[in-house]
């Protein structure tokens, strides 16, 4: 009996034996084979990390081949370790050496939690933090150097609103783009041209297999691929005019803060077209910034400074800002009347120095006596567009106001425009709930009351009486070209409007233009010995929060015009003394007249550039 019960036991023991082997036998398995992937990537993970390199980002060029944006080496600050988070010790060192809060790192790396890549803590850092790294790299496990291409804006805030500015991708950006590739880290345009052709201009990035040791330090390369710069933007601005319009507009605004009245004449804009293309040959907003702040990560201290501005520098007004016209809107005025045939051109009008009707006069209730159209236009007289307001009706000239393009978006391919506002009576009965007066009718006659624009919607106007009544679309790229220098995309002309004018009322427009800056004009002493004869006209708007807006818009040469150019001086007194100043330096910029070629920049003629 007890023989049998021992070889039950020692059956048993067998049986348990043989059920504990199948089991280690198939863990064994299980982890060999169907985990085995699994476990090998995770080992990989503590031996191998994949380093992006991240690609260049396209550059931009003036219209005629000029480098205005490019990219340089710089160095971005990573962390590389295997369990992903730093001691204690070791993230205080690194947040003193940065200058980086403790929270803002670790949000970082909580960002990237469980990726073995490496993560961007800060980027563009400058050779000081880079040498206090090294000095101190055996105190630092896991912190690694990397250089990396950075954004440059070679000459700091030049065309800073149209190009924008380049930082890193936020948790809300990342949400809405994961789709399209975007990851964690990655650097992407978030304003202007960087932001609106930002997948044009990203390319593809690379990478890099770097074997690393337990500290995560890289010890050898295992394997490489090159990134694929962006494609690059031929741009339609020309250098030379942009950079004329920006020195003009600093150096009126100064004069004008320091020598005049004009004391808060903080603000400016200038847009110049060319009239037969609609290509934008400079965009100008003040005051500005400088993109290159934003390329590793503002500052508090410069953000400070820009949002604390009064005057918006981050705000293209090129585009956003919206002005009654002033007297650029009795270009308007005159069509309709001349069109509708509420005047002729030789018909006079006696100006007393105030209206009949209403009691609204003209500037300092200056009396002209007896004028027809073309004395009008060219003296720019308030009490004879009075009459045309009068004899038109609001109507009529809401009707020409939206032929001509007011009151709706030019279409220029840039995030923020304005579509202003063209005076009329369905607006006041819904905003205010009242009817419409007579007295804003006049108003409206010459760019005042409900009447609002921007610099662009101004050029535009212009531009169209320079191309016979043809409005196209503004634009600002020619051409995306490869990183080889094929062209990619070309961009063409666009017509999107046509001005309802007959050829002898358009050139009776055109003779009063031409006679504003001719000797008795407003603008007389400023164009009578212009050797390029140009047409033009100043306006003065209303402003009720200081000293009033001065406008300047002009076209030239007036035979066959190649420029169009709208200027505002924000609280800059009379048009003529102020943006008709700079609107001078422009066009001399464009007909190369008193211009200083000795730092001319550079023109780049490579076979990576096609003009």
């Amino acid at each position: 009996m007890t023989v049998k019960r021992q070889l039950q036991r020692l059956d048993v023991m067998g049986m348990l034996v043989m059920l504990i082997f199948v089991a280690l036998v198939s863990r064994l398995s299980y982890l060999q084979i169907a985990q085995g992937k699994h476990f090998e990537d995770l080992a990989n993970g503590n031996r191998i990390r994949l380093i992006p390199i991240q690609a260049p980002r396209g550059i931009f060029y003036d219209r005629n081949g000029v480098q205005l944006v490019t990219n340089r080496p710089g160095f971005t600050v990573d962390f590389m370790l295997p369990s992903g988070q730093p001691e204690p010790q070791v993230l205080e060192k690194l947040s003193q050496i940065l200058g980086m809060k403790k929270e803002e790192i670790l949000a970082k790396l909580e960002q990237r939690k469980g990726s073995f890549d490496p993560v961007r803590i800060k980027a563009n850092v400058g050779p000081e933090i880079v040498a206090k790294i090294e000095e101190r790299r055996n105190e630092l496990p896991g912190v690694i150097i990397e250089i990396q291409p950075v954004r440059t804006y070679n000459n700091k805030t030049f065309a800073a609103h149209l190009f924008g500015y380049v930082s890193e991708i936020n948790d809300t950006e990342l949400e809405k783009r994961k789709s399209d590739g975007y990851k964690a880290g990655d650097i992407i345009g978030k304003f202007g041209l960087e932001r609106v052709f930002d997948k044009e201009l990203r390319g593809i990035d690379g990478g890099g297999q770097t074997e690393v040791n337990v500290s995560g330090r890289p010890v050898q390369v295992l394997g490489k691929k090159d990134p694929i710069p962006g494609q690059n933007l031929v741009l339609t601005i020309d250098y030379r005019i942009q950079k004329a319009a920006e020195m003009a507009i600093d150096e009126t605004l100064k004069y004008l803060q320091t020598q005049t009245e004009f004391r808060n004449a903080h603000a400016a804009s200038v847009v110049a077209l060319n009239p037969k293309t609609g290509e934008v040959l400079a965009m100008v907003s003040r005051p500005a910034f400088d993109p290159n702040l934003f390329a590793g990560g503002i500052s508090e201290k410069d953000w400070k400074l820009i949002n604390e501005n009064p005057f918006n520098p981050m705000d293209n007004k090129a585009i956003s800002g919206e002005y009654p016209p002033g007297s650029v809107f009795k270009i308007v005025t005159g069509t309709a009347a001349l069109e509708l045939k509420k005047v002729t051109p030789e018909e006079k009008i006696l100006d007393t120095g105030r209206h009949w009707l209403i009691d609204k006069s003209n500037a300092h209730g200056e009396a002209l006596g007896w004028i027809n159209f073309n004395e009008a236009f060219a003296k720019s007289d308030n009490v004879y567009f009075y009459e045309m307001g009068n004899r038109l009706g609001i109507d009529n000239l809401e009707k020409y106001a939206r032929m001509f393009g007011l009151g709706a978006f030019t279409g220029i391919n840039l995030l923020g425009e304005s579509d202003g506002l063209v005076a009329n009576r369905r607006y006041k009965e819904k905003v205010y709930g009242e009817q419409w007066y007579l007295s804003e009718t006049f108003d409206a006659a010459i760019g005042q009351g409900f009447n609002l624009v921007t610099p662009l919607q101004q050029a535009q106007l212009i531009a169209q009486i320079a191309s016979g009544g043809l409005r196209y679309r503004p634009y600002l790229v020619k051409q995306i070209t490869g990183p080889d220098g094929k062209v990619v995309k070309d961009y063409a002309p666009e017509q999107v409007g046509k001005v309802d004018i007959s050829p002898a009322n358009l050139e009776l427009i055109r003779n009063g233009l031409r006679d504003v800056a001719l000797p008795g004009g407003t603008a007389g002493y400023l164009f009578a010995d212009f050797p390029v004869q140009i047409a033009g006209k100043t306006g003065t708007a209303e402003n009720s929060h200081g000293a009033d807006h001065g406008w300047f818009v002009a076209y030239a040469p007036y035979e066959d015009p190649t420029i169009a150019v709208a200027v505002i001086v924000e609280q800059g007194g009379y048009g003529g003394s102020s943006a008709g100043v700079i609107t001078k330096k422009v066009l001399e910029a464009a007909f190369n007249l008193n211009q200083d070629t000795t730092n001319a920049p550079k023109v780049f003629k490579s076979n990576k550039v096609a003009i």
